[in-house]
């Protein structure tokens, strides 16, 4: 694609190019599924996830060397926001969704609530943008992830962990999904732990 600035002073560019990435569908939430538990730690549900855009990326540029899992990542459950959930109401919808599709939580909801603002993962090549969610469960009545079959869901592994462990494997390098991160230090803020 080719692009004009134009700045605030009037002045416009020359022409250059620019690459976007687009698609119907670019929106996503993030929704953090977590509970206490009975010694009063804090934890939370992460998923593998198969990436292919970061297992493919080329040898070639990289500036450090990378790992052998390249585009193997834990995450929180995530999703994109159909056309029809394009509202407050729909983004709670697809969100109550996704945790219950890719964690097996099936909860009501209004026990879905809002972790934030919402976040320009990329904002340099792609107009996503991310909206925030996550939601107190009941580890008993985890079900099995119906998914939603996507060949990059199957096998997929759970693990629930205290959010301090998940946010130190954030800081060691080990969780590299920034909406991950982000959701994670979010909810540490909304929980403190207590000392």
């Amino acid at each position: 694609m080719e692009l004009v600035a134009e700045f605030a002073n009037g002045e416009t560019s020359a022409p250059f190019p620019y690459d976007v990435a687009d698609r119907e569908r670019i929106d996503a939430v993030v929704i953090v599924a977590h509970y206490r538990d009975q010694a009063g730690v804090r934890r939370v549900y992460l998923r593998s996830a198969l990436r292919p855009p970061a297992a493919l990326r080329a040898r070639d540029v990289w500036p450090v060397p990378e790992k052998d899992t390249l585009g193997e990542l834990w995450e929180v459950p995530a999703g994109l926001v159909e056309v029809n959930e394009r509202s407050e109401a729909g983004l709670r919808a697809c969100a109550r969704r996704e945790l219950h599709e890719e964690a097996g939580f099936d909860v009501p909801e209004e026990q879905v609530m809002p972790l934030g603002p919402s976040s320009f993962p990329s904002p340099g090549m792609v107009g996503e943008r991310h909206f925030y969610f996550h939601a107190e469960v009941d580890p008993a009545r985890r079900g099995r992830p119906p998914e939603d079959g996507s060949i990059l869901e199957r096998h997929a592994s759970i693990v629930d962990v205290s959010l301090e462990e998940a946010l130190a494997a954030c800081r060691a390098g080990e969780i590299e999904d920034a909406k991950t991160e982000l959701a994670l230090r979010r909810l540490a803020e909304l929980y403190p732990e207590r000392p």
